[in-house]
């Protein structure tokens, strides 16, 4: 179900970003504004280094997954464990990269977050609509990191001189918004079992 406590949306504000579920939520969020002939596919993070190491994490997880289908036929106990292991070698692998690149304390902050978009507070009036702006979040607890470019779509100037920056994702990967759209159906849930 939708947040009930969205910030109050200007007249003109357009219906179809009311198409994903939105949460409110504390996340790390580093933020790199684009040149504006900057490609969408362009890595502003600078992790080309790992991309091949990525690949091969990708290939071997495929395999895992194609293999346990095959396998939970036969045996449901070994697959159970085996599913297991992989979440735990996944988690150790995300703990492992968040220890060598941590988030400062500002890093982190609130944010209404969709697949289709997220809209924080930044403390400057820096961003202006139609900004690309690359963007990594850290989504806690699992620690996933997904990337994406965002258009700026509107700026509401707040009274401390700062604002709040509403985006859309102009490009996203699949597995990135899959692993958003997790974080907020777990969000969910979490706030159901606190009521």
């Amino acid at each position: 179900m939708p947040s009930s406590n969205i910030p109050s949306e200007p007249a003109d504000y357009s219906p179809e970003r009311r198409d994903f579920f939105r949460i409110e939520d504390r996340i790390g969020l580093e933020i790199r504004k684009l040149a504006p002939d900057t490609p969408l596919d362009a890595d502003a993070f600078d992790g080309d280094h790992l991309e091949s190491l990525k690949a091969e994490f990708r290939r071997l997880d495929q395999d895992v997954k194609s293999q346990l289908a095959s396998l939970a036929e036969r045996d449901r106990l070994l697959t159970g464990l085996i599913k297991s292991l992989n979440g735990k070698l996944d988690m150790l692998a995300r703990i492992m990269a968040f220890e060598q690149n941590p988030l400062q304390p500002e890093d982190w902050q609130d944010v209404t977050l969709s697949e289709g978009g997220l809209s924080f507070s930044s403390s400057t009036r820096a961003w202006q609509p139609g900004d690309r702006l690359a963007v990594r979040m850290t989504l806690p607890p699992e620690l996933f990191q997904p990337q994406a470019i965002a258009r700026v779509l509107e700026v509401h100037p707040d009274s401390s001189g700062g604002a709040r920056v509403h985006t859309e994702f102009a490009r996203i990967d699949d597995g990135d918004r899959q692993q958003i759209a997790r974080h907020v159906m777990r969000w969910q849930i979490r706030q159901r079992q606190k009521e």
